[in-house]
């Protein structure tokens, strides 16, 4: 049995391709720097020095849509690119763990 394949991705500018990436990396890292589920302070110190770098991409990329003229952010179609790029397995990473049940 083959795995489900994931959703096409929707077509995207450059930019709007750009700032979904950036947005998904930091995502990453802020997984990686939840006091919640790291297990190693040297991880999180990595991940922290990282996040400049990525932030700094995704202030770019909007930086570029910007000055494109694209003004407006299509959320509905770039959650369909986050969807496809697995992004709420990796945006779960960002929250606090529930608490065990009694």
């Amino acid at each position: 049995m083959r795995p489900a394949e994931p959703p096409p991705l929707p077509a995207l500018t450059r930019a709007e391709g750009a700032y979904v990436d950036a947005y998904l990396d930091a995502v990453d890292l802020m997984g990686r720097l939840n006091p919640a589920r790291a297990t190693h302070t040297y991880g999180a110190l990595r991940a922290a020095q990282a996040l400049a770098g990525r932030t700094a991409a995704l202030r770019d990329a909007l930086t570029l849509m910007h000055r494109r003229g694209e003004y407006e952010v299509h959320a509905e179609t770039l959650a369909r690119a986050l969807r496809a790029l697995d992004g709420e397995r990796r945006t779960r990473r960002v929250t606090v763990p529930q608490e065990p049940s009694a």
